[in-house]
């Protein structure tokens, strides 16, 4: 069997997995959550929907990148948060019942949201028949593969809310060692073409990386949001759904080329992100260690 046949059944199963695993842990009461800090949500929103695409684009003008891996990173900008950031948050000091909330609406959103930026990009970098727009029986899949496993994670936890507190951690790590698997097989399968063109595109994912982080963070905290709410929107936006840009571009565009930006996202983000919550940590060290001679 092809390898790129390999890689995209991975693909299926790995994102339905995560998702499941994501729908465990959700609940209506996160959606109702929302309501309670409509600022946070706007300006999440905001930056998921607009911000960075504007940025991703502004980004992919400057550094002159060739189509397929400008349509490639803009996948990546139209994609959610992963719940890696929900880790994050936790580690760092963020508002981790904010990031499950996001990442619900998020995953939602991105059903119509990715398709239109996704197509956009295409119709915008790409030449005549370069890579094939979403079709209508695409677009069902991609819905499919995210909606369901989500509303069918949501379900058990409703009815078996036991289950699924038990079941939310191993699925959650089940999901993490599929995923390496499948970035595994993916990189290894086109590591030639990888290293070739990581000259290419290393600095402008990188960038892309870096943008999402601090903006999340700076534009939260100059908008008055407190630091865990800041931190929270920081790595929701700034850790992507990488599996679900690699999973459109080679299972449903069928090309691998354009899932390069987002393999190699999926390896920067596990770099910066934890030195981006070491420095938080460390800023927010010195005004504890400040009041102390006053006692």
């Amino acid at each position: 069997m092809d390898a790129t046949i390999i890689v995209t059944r991975f693909l299926f199963g790995a994102l339905a997995l995560v998702m499941f695993g994501l729908g465990l842990s959700l609940s209506l009461a996160d959606f109702r959550r929302l309501f309670k800090h409509p600022k946070a949500v706007t300006i999440a929103l905001l930056l998921q929907v607009v911000g960075l695409p504007l940025a991703c684009y502004a980004i992919i003008v400057g550094f002159g990148l060739s189509p397929v891996f400008a349509i490639g990173l803009m996948l990546l900008a139209a994609s959610p948060g992963g719940i890696s950031a929900n880790l994050f948050s936790h580690l760092f000091g963020g508002n981790v019942a904010m990031n499950i909330s996001l990442t619900a609406v998020n995953t939602l959103l991105s059903i119509v949201t990715l398709p239109l930026i996704a197509n956009w990009a295409i119709g915008h970098f790409a030449q005549s028949g370069q890579v094939v727009p979403l079709q209508t029986r695409k677009l069902v899949e991609v819905i499919a593969i995210v909606l369901i496993p989500v509303a069918i994670g949501m379900f058990v936890a409703a009815r078996k809310p036991g289950f699924a507190a038990r079941m939310e951690k191993p699925t959650k790590i089940f999901s993490g060692v599929v995923l390496a698997v499948v970035t595994v097989l993916a990189i290894a399968n086109e590591w030639k073409t990888m290293t070739a063109t990581f000259a290419e595109i290393g600095l402008p994912v990188l960038l892309f990386n870096l943008v999402s982080l601090l903006a999340g963070y700076y534009l939260s905290r100059a908008a008055g949001l407190d630091k865990p709410l800041a931190t929270a929107i920081s790595y929701e936006i700034g850790i992507h759904n990488s599996t679900l840009a690699i999973f459109i571009a080679v299972s449903v565009l069928g090309s691998f080329p354009l899932a390069l930006p987002a393999a190699i996202y999926s390896v920067v983000m596990y770099i910066t992100a934890p030195l981006f919550g070491w420095l938080l940590l460390r800023r927010r060290q010195p005004s504890v260690a400040v009041q102390a001679p006053g006692h």
